[in-house]
């Protein structure tokens, strides 16, 4: 087939939607499939579209409807970010291509519902992280101060800092913070070490290096930070407002509800801490399980 992704591949610190690109990519020439990065021909048998947004060639979900209403292609419409980030100028377009789309795939059951989508001409396919991150996986126990990191590329607020900072203020002696990431303009931390953007084999290596990952992001559709940590034998603290962070964490895991409750939280997965790291050793799904999902979608579609 040829195939039409409105993402090209690149490397960097990116969110999950960057690396499904890579894999995807690549996933699909090795079946022989053609993939193009423009529409510069009238043969394009799936339209894939993982952001309707424009792209650098300022390319958006209108220049594909028009070229599916011109030349009969179908168009696959993965739902990434709804928008609950501050951008809900962005969820009101992902609702409209919603209504257009010959297949939509979303990252979660959350995110479907979140969308408030009833139609049957979908699939929820979870995100997975990448198999590098589980060559890092590391059994071993806490100890004091017990490590605690967390990893964004994003530096929007609903990231979880107001969390982020009250602990950073609020640190003892049994815990040590790590941030790794982008932080907000103007935002800093005391008693927290901060690492800047990094590659994943850096980012692996340092989770590894951990006790617990805390997440206190919220509304996410597709949480790939968390299966990052998981991947790298980490339970996962998170907030209960997380979106798809409760559908992936599952019993790997447990929920926080916000400042008054994050630390006891803490104290309560350190003394159950044996149960969820065990589930974590097991966790073992991989980004290809994606890929391979998303593949199949786009042949039958």
């Amino acid at each position: 087939m040829k195939i039409y992704i409105n993402r090209k591949p690149v490397n960097g610190p990116w969110g999950g939607g960057t690396k499904l690109v890579q894999e995807l990519f690549s996933a699909l020439e090795q079946e022989g499939h053609q993939v193009f990065f423009d529409l510069y021909r009238s043969d394009l048998d799936v339209l894939f579209c993982v952001d309707p947004r424009p792209n650098s060639s300022g390319v958006w979900y209108k220049d594909l409807l028009d070229y599916k209403q011109q030349f009969g292609s179908k168009i696959v419409q993965r739902v990434g970010d709804l928008g609950t980030h501050g951008k809900p100028e962005l969820f009101e377009l992902v609702k409209q291509c919603l209504l257009f789309s010959d297949h939509i795939i979303f990252p979660s059951l959350w995110a479907k519902n979140y969308a408030k989508f009833q139609g049957i001409n979908c699939s929820v396919i979870p995100n997975r992280s990448k198999a590098i991150f589980h060559r890092f996986k590391k059994n071993k126990k806490p100890k004091t101060p017990v490590k605690i990191v967390t990893h964004h590329w994003s530096n929007n607020f609903k990231k979880g800092f107001d969390i982020y900072s009250f602990l950073d203020e609020n640190m003892s002696s049994k815990f040590q913070f790590t941030y790794i990431g982008r932080i907000p303009d103007d935002f800093s931390f005391t008693n927290t070490t901060y690492i800047p953007p990094i590659t994943d084999e850096e980012i692996a290596t340092q989770l590894s290096e951990n006790d617990i990952y805390l997440t206190a992001s919220r509304e996410e559709a597709g949480a790939n930070h968390v299966l990052e940590a998981m991947a790298c034998g980490l339970p996962v603290l998170y907030h209960n407002n997380g979106g798809s962070i409760g559908e992936y964490v599952a019993e790997r895991g447990m929920a926080f509800s916000g400042r008054d409750e994050v630390l006891s939280k803490l104290e309560l997965m350190i003394t159950e801490f044996d149960h969820y790291k065990s589930n974590c050793l097991n966790y073992n799904e991989t980004i290809s399980s994606t890929v391979q999902e998303y593949i199949e979608v786009i042949c039958q579609v």
